[in-house]
């Protein structure tokens, strides 16, 4: 009997952003809003970064994230998953190691905990932190501009993966992915040795 506590070899360690990777922060923020408010938004009307408020009656993003805390139950509790994640998570996680990484107020990392629980998200990690570069990884995936570029920066040695959003722009070195079976095929290929890093 193996005194290891998972079966999976894990070959490589996959850093996974939430928000627009894993979970669909846009779809679960705007129909929670469009409830609260009887607005009418769509998720394709995000097309900027950190500028979430100036669709809504928000004047900032302060007040933004201070309705998106909710009453005891945060915006990040609900959101529905994105397309393939799921599924393609628990693919991964029978070769790799699946490591999430995603910037959180101390307000919503009970409520991640329980999303990634209620969902099945086999993590053997999960890192709480606006500086994802310093969690080592050997392929990351995000849609954040700056942590993609950040990645780039602090990471040369791994393979580091845009999903292609409105938000983000090409990075030289940086894999684009616009769906889970493209990331997986790019795990794949790092796998099999024909990547070498970014």
């Amino acid at each position: 009997m193996s005194d290891r506590l998972t079966d999976s070899p894990e070959h490589l360690r996959l850093g996974i952003d939430m928000d627009g990777v894993v979970a669909d922060f846009n779809a679960g923020w705007i129909e929670r809003y469009n409830r609260d408010f009887g607005a009418a938004l769509h998720p394709d009307h995000v097309v900027g970064w950190d500028e979430l408020h100036g669709l809504t009656t928000f004047g900032s993003m302060g007040e933004f994230w201070e309705w998106a805390r909710g009453n005891g139950r945060s915006v990040f509790r609900d959101l529905p998953p994105m397309p393939g994640a799921l599924e393609a998570l628990r693919e991964l996680s029978r070769d790799h190691r699946i490591v999430i990484i995603t910037a959180r107020f101390d307000w919503a990392i009970g409520d991640t905990l329980g999303w990634l629980s209620e969902h099945g998200v086999l993590a053997r990690e999960v890192h709480f932190t606006a500086t994802k570069y310093e969690v080592a990884c050997d392929v990351y995936l995000d849609d954040s501009p700056y942590q993609i570029d950040a990645l780039a920066h602090g990471r040369p040695d791994a393979t580091v993966c845009r999903r292609v959003t409105a938000w983000n722009r090409p990075v030289a070195g940086v894999r684009d992915v616009t769906t889970w079976p493209e990331f997986q095929d790019v795990v794949a290929d790092v796998a099999a040795g024909r990547l070498n890093g970014s």
